[in-house]
């Protein structure tokens, strides 16, 4: 795909990241589909080939590098295989965990919370969605109250990615019900804390290797010194981190729509049909057209937005137009690359039939893309 994204440090990097999706990634998939899990071995090995917390401080371990450009290069390494099971669940860790751990997190958390980042060991999760609060953030039950040099935590949170292996867990929880936006905060709950539970692995559509959960929180004690940034500031902080997160879901569905879009080019150039290569019939030519031009289109905007965002620049609103339109864009292009695989894009063995039942909570997640137009609406309206 054309780009000038990306400088020589970057294609370096992409060698190193492809030679780890070569060896640890593409012979465990069809394991970690069937077990529902993607092993602890695996994060590990990023860790080691350092692909993990690039952001995080060299003080803490990591590279201390910033450009987000290099999150790219990972996401469109894992993108190329379709472990996109895989991608979601480095990204929940690098670009929504590990996010709110270097924004908010006081020097003795970074101590005690960042290094396993860059390792692999520790793998994270962030509890917002519940049973009856989806997009509504300002719904959520799960409550937090203080006792003592202690926060008590109960309640129940649902579709946590990693929240099967999660060592940490940040929770979206109530501390003051009559302060409006500034009464909810964050906490961290560590593994192994009293009253902290997992429910099943949820049986979700796709990204069945990506592991999901339901967690409850029974009278689970934590200390007050796992209160993440400011008592109150739970709110701004998530409103903070969202454009990142945005971000990182519309670079995902990019690359999977590169991705998907090569597949498809490959199999219409071999795949026959009354004596010609089916690629060559003008309906699936003028399909492809309309795709391949969309997908640069796209590509030049999500480019744009990964360069503000390394400036500091990247505002909610464009964050939300770069997830919305991408993963518009990404359903288009895998629901015709399943059509034009015919027979063949419905079997799992076709990468792009898996790519079509992980692809549908891209519109979904991180706020739904009703969310996003709503957001959109209103800047407009107070242009």
């Amino acid at each position: 795909m054309k780009t000038d994204l990306f400088e020589a440090d970057h294609e370096l990097f992409a060698a190193t990241v492809r030679g780890f999706v070569e060896r640890h990634v593409v012979p465990k998939m069809e394991k970690w589909d069937s077990e529902r899990l993607i092993d602890r071995e695996t994060w590990r090995a990023a860790g080691e080939q350092g692909l993990l917390g690039l952001s995080v401080p060299e003080e803490y371990g990591g590279a201390g590098e910033t450009d987000y450009r290099f999150r790219v290069v990972i996401q469109s390494e894992i993108a190329r295989v379709g472990a996109s099971a895989l991608q979601s669940g480095f990204s929940t860790n690098d670009d929504i965990v590990l996010n709110y751990l270097l924004r908010h997190a006081n020097a003795e958390q970074r101590r005690r919370w960042l290094p396993g980042f860059v390792t692999g060991e520790t793998i994270g999760a962030i509890a917002m969605t519940e049973p009856a609060a989806g997009s509504d953030l300002r719904a959520i039950q799960t409550t937090a109250v203080a006792d003592g040099d202690s926060w008590v935590i109960n309640g129940s949170k649902t579709f946590i990615t990693s929240g099967i292996l999660a060592d940490l867990v940040i929770v979206f929880a109530v501390t003051d019900r009559e302060a409006g936006s500034r009464g909810f905060s964050l906490f961290v709950v560590e593994d192994g804390t009293p009253g902290f539970g997992r429910g099943r692995k949820l049986d979700k559509v796709g990204l069945h290797a990506q592991d999901t959960a339901e967690l409850f929180f029974d009278n689970v004690r934590v200390p007050a010194a796992n209160l993440l940034g400011e008592l109150g500031q739970g709110f701004g902080y998530l409103m903070q981190s969202l454009p990142l997160e945005r971000l990182g879901i519309g670079i995902a569905a990019q690359v999977s729509a590169e991705a998907v879009l090569g597949w498809t080019l490959d199999y219409v150039r071999e795949r026959t049909a009354f004596g010609k290569h089916i690629g060559e019939f003008q309906g699936l030519g003028f399909t492809l057209a309309e795709l391949q031009t969309a997908v640069e289109v796209s590509r030049a905007y999500l480019d744009r937005c990964v360069r503000e965002f390394n400036a500091g620049t990247l505002t909610a609103v464009d964050a939300a137009k770069a997830k919305l339109s991408a993963t518009e864009l990404q359903g288009r292009v895998i629901d015709a690359g399943v059509q034009m695989h015919g027979g063949y894009g419905y079997m799992m063995e076709y990468p792009v039939a898996k790519a079509y039942i992980d692809a549908r909570i891209q519109r979904i997640y991180g706020g739904t893309n009703e969310i996003m137009k709503q957001i959109i609406h209103r800047d407009l309206l107070r242009s």
